[in-house]
């Protein structure tokens, strides 16, 4: 169960992974000792995952955002396993759900521009395993793009 503080302690550092842990803990109101040993028990408990840093993709040539739904011929568990390990291989691809619907996965794609979206979806995206139908969603603005939990 999280504690007040261990709520103080996420919601900071989703915001700042940088930070210090003198600085955490006065931000918080603890002492350096506690906060460092909660910090610990969030991360072994799991709920920290990792840090990171966000990137620019205009700056890294990854200008352009498509959404992507995928129908597959047939639903499977052993397609499902081929198709996960398929995308799991694909740097282009930043994340992969399986959702319930009118088809099967959503992909999120981050590719330089169209003539390169064509052709990852050409020459790798319908040649994944059992893939029967795409539907291709670019992006035009991002109103919100956010990483951080509400807490």
């Amino acid at each position: 169960m999280l504690t007040d503080a261990d709520r103080r302690i996420l919601k900071v550092i989703q915001a700042e992974g940088r930070i210090t842990n003198q600085e955490l803990a006065n931000r918080c109101g603890l002492s350096p000792s506690a906060c460092f040993d909660r910090m610990k028990k969030l991360r072994e408990q799991g709920y920290i995952l990792g840090f990171h840093a966000l990137l620019d993709p205009n700056k890294l040539d990854r200008a352009l955002l498509i959404f992507i739904e995928i129908l597959l011929d047939r639903t499977t568990g052993d397609l499902f396993q081929e198709f996960a390990a398929a995308v799991a291989k694909m740097p282009e691809i930043l994340e992969c759900h399986m959702v319930g619907g009118g088809f099967d996965y959503l992909i999120k794609v981050r590719v330089r521009d169209m003539a390169a979206y064509r052709s990852f979806l050409a020459d790798t995206l319908v040649h994944m395993p059992g893939v029967r139908e795409t539907r291709t969603y670019a992006v035009l603005d991002e109103v919100k793009n956010v990483t951080s939990l509400p807490l």
